[in-house]
């Protein structure tokens, strides 16, 4: 009935690609380490919310607008681009102390993000990636009988799986992330140093984003 074919290739593939760097690791190692195990958890939890997103989307063929018309790309990609630079930004500008504030003060920790505004947030950092889609477009249908008698269903459990393995990978990241950062931040400058790297590597990365193409 799933009509896959290659199925422990797909899953040892997908472990590999799972531990790739990229977007969303990034925001669930800037979480871990900012508010702890939790709050890496849950933006574990909305980067695979937001990969069930292109999961569905690839299932029902409406990747193929992405990968076939230019201006829906663009949009989507500057979206995501503008997203990823907004919260580099973000880090960064925390950096700096309020007016009148004392020196000394710079290197407090800013308030801690709701578990929430992290679900939401990671969830748009996966959804407003249109690199997402068309690689679930491109290495899905490799594992999928030629003459399966329902494809969608076959892209549905083969993305599932996917998305269970990458969330469970990411899962463990944040614990690891989120101890590894409780150890060093018995140094003072960890804070601002961290949140300098991240806010510049999201920087970074939405300017990649912004400049690639559909191919």
């Amino acid at each position: 009935m799933l009509d896959t074919v290659n199925l422990g290739v797909f899953i040892a593939a997908g472990l590999l690609l799972n531990i790739t760097p990229g977007a969303d690791i990034l925001y669930i190692g800037s979480r871990s380490a900012a508010q702890g195990t939790k709050a890496g958890v849950v933006a574990a939890l909305g980067i695979g919310t937001g990969c069930l997103v292109h999961i569905f989307l690839t299932a029902l063929g409406l990747s193929v607008v992405l990968a076939t018309s230019a201006v829906a790309f663009t949009l989507v990609k500057l979206g995501g681009a503008a997203y990823l630079v907004y919260l580099g930004l973000g880090m960064l500008l925390s950096l700096r102390p309020a007016a009148g504030a004392r020196l000394e003060a710079v290197g407090r920790p800013v308030a801690p993000l709701s578990y929430d505004r992290i679900f939401r947030q990671a969830i748009l950092v996966n959804t407003l990636n249109p690199k997402v889609a068309l690689f679930f477009m491109a290495f899905l249908p490799q594992f999928v009988a030629p003459d399966a008698v329902h494809p969608a269903i076959s892209f549905l459990f083969l993305g599932c799986l996917f998305n269970c393995n990458g969330t469970l990978i990411n899962i463990v990241f944040a614990v690891f992330s989120a101890k590894i950062a409780d150890k060093l931040k018995r140094h003072g400058l960890f804070g601002n140093l961290i949140k300098t790297a991240v806010g510049s590597l999201f920087l970074g990365l939405g300017v990649r984003l912004a400049l690639t193409s559909q191919e």
